[in-house]
């Protein structure tokens, strides 16, 4: 990860071990997308992969895409992180955007997206030399987007204790 720490959202000063259950899933994530090209590529494909996802789920129907952004929503209530749960509310409205834009080709352009972003996410690993956290354990689908609002937030200048309203 960045050199940026956040109290509370993954990275940890050295030397001190991860707290939280959020900590400690963005610590191991973390560990597996050290290389700045990997780090790179997940910033633009994770976003991607998301955005096609939905689509995907839309263009079965519209009601599949709700319930799984409703699913992912619960899970990162559960995480207790209330400035990552506004930030993913903000980027469903944005996802959502995105699919209706895309319009009757929201399928083929869904899947387009997906066989892309997954391409670059493997040759990202493949450059990192260390396999995708998901291999291990599922719910890092859903940590790979975290990932990605907190490496953000480390680039737009956020320090440790900055985004520490946690509870």
């Amino acid at each position: 990860m960045s050199d940026t720490a956040f109290h509370g959202l993954g990275d940890e000063p050295t030397g001190q071990r991860p707290t939280s259950r959020l900590d400690r899933l963005l610590a191991h994530y973390g560990e597996s997308h050290r290389h700045p090209t990997n780090e790179l590529i997940h910033l633009i494909a994770i976003p991607a992969i998301m955005v096609s996802i939905v689509g995907l789920l839309y263009a079965l129907h519209p009601w599949v895409a709700y319930a799984f952004v409703a699913a992912s929503m619960v899970y990162y209530a559960m995480l207790r992180a209330p400035l990552l749960l506004a930030i993913m509310a903000v980027w469903t409205v944005a996802v959502f955007a995105l699919v209706h834009a895309m319009g009757e080709r929201v399928l083929s352009i869904s899947a387009g997206i997906f066989i892309v972003g997954w391409i670059f996410q493997f040759i990202g690993h493949k450059i990192e030399g260390k396999k995708p956290s998901f291999f291990e354990d599922l719910q890092y689908l859903y940590v790979g987007p975290l990932f990605v609002v907190v490496q953000l937030l480390g680039r737009m200048g956020f320090k440790q204790g900055t985004a520490a309203n946690r509870h």
